[in-house]
């Protein structure tokens, strides 16, 4: 089993002999995906989604390509093609968020002031053109970088660039000028 030290690409080699190497991936990246997913999905879906993801990759760990992509963008893919399983059209995957929004969310905010922002967030985001939510939430809440989000997506990285800055324009008239930060993640390279 590794040690913590080696990289995504030897933990999922070392795992075709040895199955309890794969565990070093779940490690570093669970919280990762299922906060993409909480996202996307709403945290009760976002768990079942995010084991899911999991064992879609232990299963089909043989068929992976590194020089197609990192580990962690193929398991950002794995879990938007789940999403993409669940949700068949826009209209179910608005339904979905506004239910979302309407539960009790586990990390509970402080006051209702975190609580309204919360949602009003949500609201904003859901108000983005699909193509453009899928990359802010790619890029500020899954943590990709712009290439690996280019990679992931199959589309071209300045379609990733000139997307990721509509959708911030969009979302700092939404929300004010806190939404350069608190959604978008600050500035990527």
């Amino acid at each position: 089993m590794l040690t913590g030290d080696g990289s995504d690409e030897e933990a999922v080699t070392e795992s075709l002999d040895d199955r309890a190497a794969f565990t070093e991936l779940f490690e570093r990246h669970f919280d990762d995906v299922y906060r993409y997913l909480a996202f996307r999905v709403g945290e009760v879906m976002a768990e079942d989604l995010a084991a899911e993801t999991f064992a879609r990759a232990f299963a089909g760990r043989r068929r992976f390509e590194p020089d197609r992509g990192s580990v962690r963008a193929w398991l950002f893919g794995i879990a938007r093609n789940l999403i993409r399983d669940h949700r068949r059209d826009e209209r179910r995957e608005m339904e979905t968020v506004r239910r979302a929004s309407a539960e009790p969310l586990r990390h509970a905010p402080d006051n209702a002031a975190q609580l309204a922002e919360r949602l009003r967030l949500r609201a904003s985001l859901a108000s983005l053109k699909t193509e453009w939510r899928e990359i802010v939430l790619l890029l500020g809440i899954a943590g990709l970088s712009y290439e690996e989000t280019a990679d992931l997506l199959h589309i071209p990285l300045g379609t990733v660039r000139s997307r990721y800055s509509r959708a911030r324009t969009q979302l700092m008239a939404t929300l004010g000028d806190a939404a350069e930060t608190d959604v978008a993640g600050g500035t990527r390279s």
